[in-house]
């Protein structure tokens, strides 16, 4: 199917200005990462700060932001805390968004290979 007739809004809705801003979110390369991270299953601050190489305390604010757009959610365990992706959408936009650059960058982007990492149980683009 076609992404076009996936979404049934039209142009003008009310939805667009909140669509981008979930573009918004996720056009800092930190945010990106968190999301990318917790693709595969829930993190903790820590872990996350490991993964993209930043202080638990900066961490803490991108997931935040992340938590007040509804792209994540967390779960307590004791005194630790545990992210996830809220829904499936926060996953598809970040890995697309990685496809995009993808194309930028070049004229046979990676993931239109069948044999590319990613492509692992995806449907054809």
């Amino acid at each position: 199917m076609h992404a076009d007739t996936e979404c049934a809004f039209a142009p003008d809705s009310a939805l667009v200005q909140v669509a981008a801003e979930m573009f918004a979110m996720l056009s800092d390369p930190t945010r990106l990462q968190i999301i990318l991270a917790l693709r595969d299953g829930e993190l903790s601050v820590n872990h996350l700060a490991d993964i993209v190489d930043k202080s638990p305390a900066s961490v803490s604010q991108h997931l935040a932001r992340l938590r007040l757009s509804k792209m994540v959610a967390a779960r307590q365990d004791g005194t630790r805390v545990f992210y996830r992706l809220a829904n499936e959408h926060a996953r598809r936009l970040a890995i697309d968004a990685i496809f995009q650059a993808e194309h930028s960058v070049g004229d046979s982007p990676a993931h239109h290979h069948d044999s590319h990492p990613s492509r692992a149980g995806m449907s054809a683009r």
